[in-house]
């Protein structure tokens, strides 16, 4: 590939950005995350063309775990060499996050939230990645074993030695929640964002949990707005051969594409396509609509990909009509 220049009016795009909770960091509406097609058995090439695609149009965060490959850590490490090969001169121009919280590694301390996991995990990070300090660093999952304050003291020591900005959370309920900001409070280092699943099809965070986001001033940035490509044109006539779910990926299994769900997301396509959108660019939209959310994790194959998904950003405004018929959609 020929050397990086990046996009002089990268920052003229539609992208917008909006304040992270009640902090001074903004974040753009779409993120990148590298869950899947970074790691060792992936391209990449492709890999390098997603992330200059990405920054070519506004999109400064990009996310990250430990774990996240195959195998394990690789996603961390195709970045670092990203990073060097095309962005050692934009690092203050980026919001890099990652996280620690599954299985990473054999025996009792390469799991769930100790502090003897949590302090390794960032610093195995860091190496990976060939950076000096991370932007937000999260807790990955909720450990029912390890008590909580255990937990957020490291994370708490993690921005004060300077490897974290900020520290964040994953997949935590509304009393969870609760409870952890109101340590991280009296600590001094406060939440700054929370990731949590949310699309048309997963919609928990609106029995409580948006509203606590809210008034507790954390950010807010959902994951898995498509529904692992459910909420694409992919499935519209079934399931392809060679997509996630006709590989009996852990992630997406064939019974969840049953007929029912067909027939919503046909309906949900022309509900698209009369907004002048595709499927995806609705289904983040639709997230999107709710100030409440700071921006949408997006996770793509191809560079062509990301650019139909940065398309939501030009049409974020719904009817209450079209709320109410999407919802009669969703409840059929």
């Amino acid at each position: 590939m020929l050397p990086y220049r990046p996009n002089t009016k990268r920052y003229q795009t539609p992208l917008e950005y909006r304040r992270c909770g009640k902090s001074g960091l903004l974040l753009p509406l779409l993120s990148l995350g590298l869950w899947h097609n970074f790691g060792h058995v992936d391209n990449f090439v492709n890999a390098r063309k997603i992330i200059r695609t990405a920054f070519d149009h506004g999109i400064t965060h990009f996310d990250l775990a430990n774990n996240y490959g195959p195998p394990p850590g690789s996603a961390e490490e195709y970045f670092g060499k990203i990073l060097k090969l095309d962005f050692k001169s934009f690092r203050d121009e980026l919001i890099i996050s990652t996280k620690a919280g599954w299985e990473m590694w054999p025996g009792p301390y390469g799991n769930l939230g100790s502090k003897k996991y949590l302090m390794a995990s960032i610093d195995q990070s860091l190496r990976r990645m060939g950076l000096d300090y991370v932007d937000i660093f999260y807790h990955h999952r909720p450990d029912p074993d390890t008590p909580l304050e255990e937990t957020l003291m490291a994370l708490d020591l993690m921005v004060r030695q300077g490897k974290a900005l900020y520290i964040g959370s994953s997949s935590n309920n509304v009393n969870q929640t609760r409870q952890a900001q109101k340590i991280l409070k009296s600590l001094g280092t406060p939440c700054l964002v929370h990731q949590p699943r949310y699309n048309m099809f997963d919609r928990k965070v609106e029995e409580g949990l948006l509203d606590t986001l809210e008034k507790e001033g954390i950010g807010c940035i959902a994951f898995s707005p498509l529904n692992q490509g459910i909420l694409t044109d992919k499935y519209l006539k079934g399931i392809p051969e060679n997509s996630r779910a006709a590989k009996e990926s852990w992630f997406l299994q064939k019974n969840e594409i049953n007929k029912k769900i067909l027939e919503k997301v046909n309906i949900l396509n022309s509900v698209a396509l009369d907004r002048g959108q595709s499927l995806a660019q609705m289904a983040i939209s639709w997230i999107l609509r709710n100030p409440v959310i700071t921006s949408v994790l997006v996770g793509v194959r191809t560079a062509d990909q990301l650019l139909n998904n940065l398309g939501a950003v030009n049409n974020l405004i719904f009817q209450e009509e079209e709320i109410a018929y999407i919802d009669c959609i969703l409840n059929r």
